[in-house]
Formats: C-alpha cells, structure tokens, sequence
C-alpha cells in the first residue's frame, strides 16, 4: 500500500474507504510481500482488525476521529506491545513474559487513530547498522533485495519503502532511524533527546536512545511525529515540556542555512558529496560551517555507547553467553570491562563537543550533511573504500550519523536522488534542540523542489 497516512485518514473520514478494508488490504501485502524482506518478525492480524472495526464502529455513530485514523503502522520490535513478547530482535528475549501494556507511543498511535499491524526487525539489542540479524535472519533493502536496509532500525524502514504501511516507529542511539532511512530512500526523524519518552520500550543505551517516525513524505512524518510527541512523567529522560506543533514557515521566511564541512567532507564518498552540493546548490546555501569536535564527538558516543551497553547486559552475558550473536557479543562483553574513567572522560568529551556544536548555531538556523558515507552496500560488506582510506564496514556506516547523535540535536533525514546513481543517499538536517520544526522546514523544501522523494 502506497497511500499516504494522509490519504488513508481521509478516506476513511470521508466513508470513501473503511478502516477495516484498508486494514484487510494491509495485512494481504505483509503476508504476500514479506518473505522476500524479512521486514516483520511479527503480525498482529487480530489486534489490527479489532482496532479497525472500532474506528469504523465510531465514525458510523459520528464520532470524530483522530488525525491518523485507519493508518496501518508497524513498530521495531523493542516497543512493548499488549499480550506480545518483547525481542529487542534478541534470542534471549524470547522466553520473557508477555507485555502486560503497550508502550506509551503505542497508545498514542493508538489514540491517534493509527493501527498497528506488526513488529519489524532489528539488529540484536539496537547495537548495529545492517539488521543482519543472527537469529531472525537479514531484512532486505526493498529498492535491491542484495543490499541492506541498514540498521538497527532496518525492519522499520524497509517496511515503509516497500509501502507496506505508509508509517513506522525506530530507535536512534547512534544513528539507528538516520542510517536506514539513507539506505531505503525515505524521511526519517530523530527528534531532540527528551522530546519522545522511551516509557515501555527496551534500552539500549540510556543517554542516547531516541525514538523516532519513519514515513515516504514530509507531510507523514509530521503527523506521525505530531501523534507521539510530549511529556511523560514515567520516562526520567524525557523533558516535562508542553507539546509544541510544527508550524509552517511564514512567507518571506528564510533559514540561515550552513553545510558541515571538515570532518564530514573528508568521510564522504563522491556520491554522499554530490548529493550534500545539490541540495547546497537547490537551497543556494553560501555559507559552511566546521564543528572541530566532530571526531572528538564520535568517540565520546562509541565509549559512552560500550559501557553503558555492556553493563545493561553484563549480566545477561554471564548467563547466557552463546545465546547473543556474534556480530554484538564481543562488542558488549568489551564494554563491560572498560574502566570507569574512560566513560568519564567520553561524558566530559560529550559535553566540550555539544557546545561547540550549539555555538554554530548562534547564527546559523540549519547544519545540513551527508546521512551516511555512501549508500546501501550488499548484505554481508566487510570492507568499505572512502577517499582512499580502507574501512571496516558495519561501523563506519555510522561514520557521520554517530557524531550527532550524542549530542541530542534533532536531524530529520532527507532522501536525495540523483540521476548519476542507482540509489538513493541522505542528507542530514540538523537544528539546535527542540526546533524540529526548522528541520521538517527545510526538508519540505527539498521535498517541494522534487530534489527528495520516498520510492516510487
């Protein structure tokens, strides 16, 4: 299904379509599409089909409906869902008791008007940018079914790629919605730390998690984002502010628009910096901006992200070792050994790098960046050339997603096509904390100049 969320809402309202039918059509996709994806681990046939008679039952008697009424979406599956088992695409998990209730996004959705169809696959415990997942197998980028869909939140937008629901709801720790988002050619939306309260999903990494909505169009992703965000007391994280709404730009209104230089030039191939000029030259962006501390940033993020990952799960990992995969096992068990003041020093690195990025921003409205070094690569890379400099694979994929992320900043990912390439890379729209609305500003910009688009 193709359809936009907004589509489908109005069709629905307007009695063109029932909640139901759309809902019996969305389930027929999944179970005939995906196979061949690997996007769903599970799928709430039952639940989705209740849901869509109530919404049907409501605007029968002439109730008014939510702004995502009838919508099919599915979620990663480490967001808790009633009656349902929480992997957190790990084999561990899979002898945990039942959710008793559903993550707090997932009523929100639910309030909204939204039915949710299934859980998708993921990298195991968030920790990975492929979801080459060792124990419910690799999801497959929908544009190429030899490439990756990335990761961790792979599941997620392979599954809005493929239009077999027009929403999703990831995680980003350190670039988890930013990277697949890049990989299948949709908009993908990391908003501010503590704007989006993680009550009810699993943990990967306390002081970086986000969640965050994927969609095929601007317009989607800012109902989806606009349906899930505000206060929650139960989530320490999450800041107590009042739910803000993305407004429009008014006219005559222009963003002080900068592109990143420096370090995320240099780790760029040559498609991610032609894509970074076209949108430079489409905006007609004259000014760039260096953050020094990019690297310095990046480092920060990968100690913060061992230690607290490896002592989440040290536990685990004493009891059922040969239960974690390979590709993350190591990685944990080395964060867990990691002297304390390492993470001190990543924390304090943190904070030196996080600064200077908001000084940028003291006469700048939007950092604009490539999202990933280079596109989609096939299943399976372990080694990557950019400029010149032979990398591993699987984590420079989040060579230029990884920087950002521990700061907090909200970057919406805008997909760019150009006709030089067979696919598609994205750029990173990066705004100081809490205006999301600048970054959904300039990606409909884009997005208006047909310069980004979800798949055809």
């Amino acid at each position: 299904m193709k359809q936009s969320a907004a589509a489908i809402a109005l069709l629905v309202k307007s009695g063109a379509a029932s909640a139901l039918e759309i809902t019996q059509e969305t389930l027929a996709s999944i179970d005939r599409d995906n196979a061949a994806l690997n996007a769903f681990t599970s799928v709430f046939a039952e639940r989705a089909l209740s849901e869509a008679r109530t919404i049907d039952k409501a605007h029968a008697k002439g109730r008014p409906l939510g702004p995502l009424a009838g919508v099919p979406y599915c979620v990663k599956n480490l967001f808790d869902v009633k009656g349902e088992t929480t992997l957190a695409g790990a084999a561990v998990n899979r002898d945990r008791a039942k959710a008793a209730k559903d993550a707090v996004l997932v009523s929100r959705m639910q309030d909204a008007g939204a039915i949710l169809v299934g859980a998708v696959n993921m990298d195991e415990n968030a920790y990975g940018f492929t979801t080459e997942n060792t124990h419910f197998g690799a999801t497959r980028n929908p544009l190429d079914r030899t490439l990756s869909a990335g990761g961790s939140s792979g599941g997620s937008a392979a599954a809005v790629a493929a239009g077999l629901v027009p929403l999703s709801l990831g995680s980003d720790t350190n670039g988890s919605i930013r990277v697949p988002a890049s990989f299948c050619g949709i908009f993908g939306l990391k908003p501010t730390f503590g704007r989006i309260p993680r009550t009810g999903s699993s943990a990967f990494v306390h002081s970086l998690d986000h969640l965050g909505p994927f969609a095929r169009s601007t317009a989607d992703l800012a109902l989806c984002y606009e349906a899930i965000q505000g206060p929650d007391a139960h989530d320490p994280a999450c800041a107590q502010r009042p739910i803000e709404p993305l407004s429009p730009l008014q006219d005559g209104t222009t963003l002080r628009t900068a592109a990143l230089a420096g370090y995320f030039h240099d780790l760029s191939d040559a498609q991610a910096r032609d894509a970074l000029a076209l949108v430079v030259r489409t905006l007609d962006i004259t000014q760039s901006r260096e953050w020094q501390s990019a690297s310095k940033a990046r480092a920060a993020a990968f100690v913060i992200t061992a230690c607290e990952g490896g002592a989440l799960h040290a536990e685990g990992l004493k009891r059922r070792y040969d239960d974690y995969e390979p590709l993350s096992r190591d990685r944990l068990v080395a964060g867990s050994l990691v002297p304390a003041r390492w993470y001190l020093a990543a924390q304090k690195w943190r904070s030196l790098a996080r600064a200077e990025l908001l000084r940028l921003f003291d006469d700048i409205d939007v950092l604009i960046a490539p999202a990933t070094p280079f596109c989609a690569q096939a299943l399976g890379t372990e080694w990557i050339e950019i400029n010149g400099q032979r990398l591993p694979a699987r984590p420079s994929i989040g060579l230029l997603a990884q920087p950002v992320s521990s700061m907090g900043f909200p970057v919406c990912v805008v997909p760019i096509w150009q006709s030089a390439y067979r696919l598609p890379i994205g750029i990173q729209v990066i705004a100081a904390p809490w205006r999301e609305d600048r970054c959904m500003a300039v990606a409909k910009l884009l997005e208006d100049a047909f310069l980004a688009r979800g798949p055809n």
